[in-house]
């Protein structure tokens, strides 16, 4: 068994990173078929919404900080995954065994948001959650984002799986820190950001994600809308230029960007100004 989940320490480490937000954020739950979803939002209220998705384990919704400010002319609202650890998760429905339990997830999501359409962005597993649901109801993402996103275009490398099976399996903050530290390379990582990945192990209800295919070619030859694949130059998770070549030859509308000297783990919590850029140009375009 991993170590046991110190929960004050989690929440405490959540609002540390939370206090790197925007002064006027707020967090609003809203009800799913898979419990409750905790959302952290700010921005102005009559602008544009934009729905982001962290990636999957440990990453929680607080991961989009370095994001959030410079979204400033749109409504963000950023959503803790189900299943994964977040500050208000609650599992009381089903867990998501499916691409489909995750598309009526954001469904229910955007609902109780009162969200009628939204542009969408997600990275790594969130990422694959939002193809999976701009593939189901096109009609409700107006735009869709994706920073190196997780077996939607190309598979992990065995390396990777490698690396992060000792703290899948028995995870503990020294076994996440480790597995983080290898896929950055050595390179810095915010401390504030790190310690809420290692107070994250452990945390409970927490279920595996879901690991379906990747979406079909047909389907994505079909997604007739902008597509914006932001790739860490620096992934240990899957080779971006193979991902940037497959999504080209797949996606009508997509613009692909490799931003260099980033890791998979540390793209949405850094801020390289060739991200934050692209990602203003593409919401405001």
């Amino acid at each position: 068994m991993g170590t046991a989940f110190d929960r004050d320490g989690f929440l405490a480490a959540y609002d540390k990173v939370m206090a790197k937000w925007p002064a006027e954020r707020e967090a609003v739950t809203v009800p799913t078929p898979f419990g409750t979803a905790y959302v952290n939002r700010c921005g102005p209220l009559d602008a544009p919404a934009v729905v982001l998705l962290p990636g999957g384990g440990g990453a929680t919704s607080a991961s989009w900080y370095a994001q959030a400010a410079g979204l400033a002319r749109t409504r963000v609202h950023a959503v803790d995954l189900p299943a994964c650890a977040g500050r208000g998760t609650e599992v009381r429905g089903r867990h998501p065994r499916t691409a489909a339990d995750l598309a009526d997830w954001l469904d229910a999501v955007l609902d109780g948001l009162g969200l009628r359409e939204t542009a969408l962005g997600g990275h790594s597993y969130g990422g694959y959650i939002a193809l999976q649901h701009a593939l189901r109801a096109r009609a409700r993402v107006r735009r869709l984002f994706l920073l190196d996103p997780a077996q939607c275009f190309a598979g992990f490398r065995p390396a990777y799986l490698l690396h992060a099976l000792p703290s899948l399996l028995r995870p503990s903050p020294r076994r996440v820190r480790a597995f983080l530290e290898w896929e950055s390379g050595g390179a810095p990582l915010d401390p504030d950001w790190l310690r809420l990945q290692e107070a994250a192990a452990g945390f409970p209800s927490v279920s595996k994600p879901v690991a379906g295919p990747r979406p079909a070619p047909e389907a994505l030859r079909e997604l007739d809308m902008p597509v914006l694949l932001l790739l860490a130059g620096n992934s240990r998770t899957q080779d971006p230029h193979e991902v940037a070549r497959r999504a080209a030859g797949l996606l009508p509308r997509v613009e692909t960007v490799v931003v260099p000297g980033v890791s998979h783990h540390a793209l949405p919590q850094s801020a390289p100004p060739e991200l934050g850029r692209r990602l203003t140009d593409f919401l405001n375009g």
